[in-house]
């Protein structure tokens, strides 16, 4: 009895598969852009205009632009993930496109360099129990941290050339 329950679960498989959801298929699905608001500490995956994820995110000074090397403020734009480190001291990393022409120009006027090295990254080993709890006070040199167990869900959905806006 229980072979022949066995044999008729398998046949109506196989006549009437499931229907498997998008989710069940990607469980990570890919993010086309990334929207980083320093007002509200937030950093937003999204695709096709739906936020896919929201993080709480700890940034450099948050108060005014990036103007130059040195002044530990997370810049304002646009701009793109232009290469990914596994590596990273930061656990890992995304580096951005810091600076853009915009960036370089006002750079340029003032006579200073713009800086650059702008990533998304997580912790350093020896800061990764902090986890979460890391966004609560603004620590980076200018960049946008989030927990490692985060900066591996974010590794899995964005790609090399994601577009990011980084807003005040």
């Amino acid at each position: 009895m229980a072979c022949a329950l066995v044999r008729l679960g398998s046949l109506l498989l196989v006549l009437y598969p499931p229907q498997l959801s998008i989710a069940a298929q990607s469980p990570h699905p890919n993010a086309d852009r990334i929207l980083i608001l320093k007002s509200a500490h937030t950093m937003e995956l999204l695709s096709h205009g739906r936020v896919l994820k929201t993080y709480k995110v700890a940034l450099g000074d948050p108060h005014g632009n990036k103007v130059r090397a040195g002044d530990k403020k997370t810049p304002e734009g646009v701009y793109s993930v232009d290469g990914k480190n596994p590596r990273s001291l930061f656990h890992r990393a995304l580096h951005l496109s810091y600076p853009n022409a915009a960036d370089r120009e006002r750079a340029r006027k003032l006579g200073v360099s713009p800086g650059g090295d702008i990533e998304i990254h997580g912790l350093a080993a020896q800061y990764a129990w902090l986890g979460r709890t890391q966004s609560m006070t603004d620590w980076t040199t200018g960049c946008i941290a989030v927990s490692n167990p985060e900066i591996d869900e974010i590794w899995k959905m964005v790609a090399v050339g994601t577009p990011v806006e980084i807003r005040p």
